[in-house]
């Protein structure tokens, strides 16, 4: 490479230059001139210091050139990307902003150096499209999240979920590994716009189903899909709050863009069809045993938990499902609802955790009865709660039902084929209004504990959960603030 090419690498990348500068920043101010204060202090500085690079990452992007490409794939910039990353930039400052309530560790400059270095691990997967540049950010952004999962080291279970998560891990990492190794042979290239003409001709070659299978069991557990989602209830439940909401948020946005470039773009030739009573064989069959199997087994496992943390696990799998659903909708226009969908899903599980965060810091754990009265404690986390939870449910005008309806859509428009599937979504959709309503009955009617603590919620968190709760209000009251951007940046 000469001097024109690298200059021309840091330009394309320079918000996760930006998100870089602003992990070591932090970590330089935290073992210098916070050394010697308290761990608010530390958390609020090293909060702040991550929260400018964040929002300094999302406005460069808006002075970037239009297109780009360099190293035959391995770095890719147009209007879709960009626009992606800068919504994987407002759940991260989300994460950002509720992590000031949390005390769980006394290395609080590692904490979010180790969350932002996630964070850029997460934006290069989105840029990627070579399979190599795609694996390399896949474990950048997991052995991050390894970390964050564990970094409670007083809670035994932490150490725990963060164990099985980094064992699953490896595995789907390996798998992963070997299917593009199988695609490669296959295709003679690594360029996941090359690859769907090179092995057109072999669509049929039972090597092809095999790469097509390990890429969709690496993923699969990437997103928690049924059958690959057995370490997904023990890390959301008992990671720190910070790390199970970016777990929940930022990967699933940045993996299911990713998974829909290598689907829809890379292996079209080889997609088949999952039409009720017309199936071939093909990835749209998988990924629709996937969807369906994840909607029901998802909602009802989620019935029975009495740990809000779990049952917003259980729910993250039937919310894998229904976007699965839309990614099998009409090719690149499937973008929109995909990235609409996981994002307004992402803040709106920030939130929720961070709520939850609070309660189990007072309560001692986040069961169901832990939230009784918990609009007489403290009105400003009930209200904003009700709105995460019915967004989660679907419930309009909030963005969450729009999210459904524009992924429902996606999938039922171009044939209905697919009808059966979004039946069982709307389906399952209602089902899960049940338990969602569980925890509002507890907030709302029950009473609180007469010995019931007081609650104590940092500026910083409350700032952050408002600012949550009013982006999913207003996503869902004007959706096309949000869906009108993307679709305008798609060719038509």
């Amino acid at each position: 490479m000469n001097n024109h090419q690298y200059l021309q690498v840091f330009q394309m990348a320079a918000p996760e230059v930006i998100v870089t500068l602003a992990a070591l920043a932090l970590l330089l101010a935290d073992i210098t001139t916070l050394k010697e204060q308290s761990n608010t202090i530390r958390r609020g500085v090293c909060a702040m210091i991550a929260a400018v690079g964040c929002v300094a990452a999302f406005f460069v992007m808006f002075t970037m050139p239009g297109h780009g490409a360099i190293l035959d794939g391995m770095l890719v910039l147009n209007p879709v990307t960009v626009f992606a990353k800068q919504c994987l930039l407002m759940l991260v400052l989300g994460t950002v902003l509720i992590s000031t309530q949390s005390e769980f560790t006394e290395h609080v400059g590692e904490f979010f150096a180790v969350m932002l270095l996630g964070a850029v691990g997460m934006m290069f997967l989105i840029s990627a499209e070579e399979l190599l540049a795609i694996f390399l950010a896949l474990e950048m952004t997991s052995l991050s999240l390894y970390l964050l999962a564990g970094f409670n080291k007083n809670d035994s279970r932490a150490a725990e979920a963060s164990l099985k998560y980094f064992l699953f891990g490896g595995i789907a990492a390996a798998i992963t590994l070997f299917g593009f190794s199988l695609l490669y042979g296959l295709a003679g290239t690594t360029n996941v716009g090359l690859i769907a003409a090179a092995i057109q001709s072999k669509a049929s070659d039972p090597l092809t189903s095999a790469a097509l299978a390990m890429v969709l069991v690496g993923f699969g557990f990437k997103i928690a899909a049924v059958p690959f989602h057995l370490w997904a209830p023990d890390a959301y439940q008992a990671a720190p709050t910070p790390s199970a909401a970016l777990i929940a948020s930022g990967s699933k946005l940045a993996s299911f863009f990713v998974l829909g470039k290598l689907l829809i773009v890379g292996l079209a030739t080889t997609a088949g069809s999952a039409a009720w009573r017309a199936e071939t064989s093909g990835w749209l069959p998988v990924v629709a045993i996937l969807a369906a199997g994840s909607m029901i087994f998802g909602n009802l496992a989620a019935i029975a938990q009495t740990d809000v943390r779990r049952l917003l696990a259980y729910s993250a799998v039937a919310h894998a499902g229904y976007t699965l659903v839309g990614l099998m909708g009409a090719g690149a226009q499937a973008f929109p609802s995909i990235v609409y969908y996981v994002t307004t899903y992402g803040a709106a599980v920030i939130g929720a955790f961070a709520v939850a965060g609070i309660v189990e810091e007072h309560a001692g754990g986040a069961r169901l009865e832990n939230f009784a009265g918990l609009s007489k404690r403290s009105p400003i986390l009930a209200v904003s709660l009700m709105i995460f939870i019915l967004s989660l449910a679907g419930i309009p005008p909030l963005a969450g039902f729009f999210g459904k309806f524009f992924l429902f859509i996606s999938a039922a428009a171009p044939k209905l084929g697919l009808l059966w599937l979004v039946i069982l979504a709307i389906a399952m959709s209602a089902v899960s209004l049940y338990y969602y309503l569980i925890v509002l009955k507890q907030v709302f009617v029950a009473d609180a504990p007469a010995n019931a603590p007081a609650l104590v919620v940092n500026p910083g968190a409350l700032f952050g959960i408002i600012l949550l709760a009013a982006g999913v209000v207003i996503a869902g009251c004007v959706p096309d603030l949000l869906l009108g951007q993307l679709t305008a940046v798609l060719p038509h």
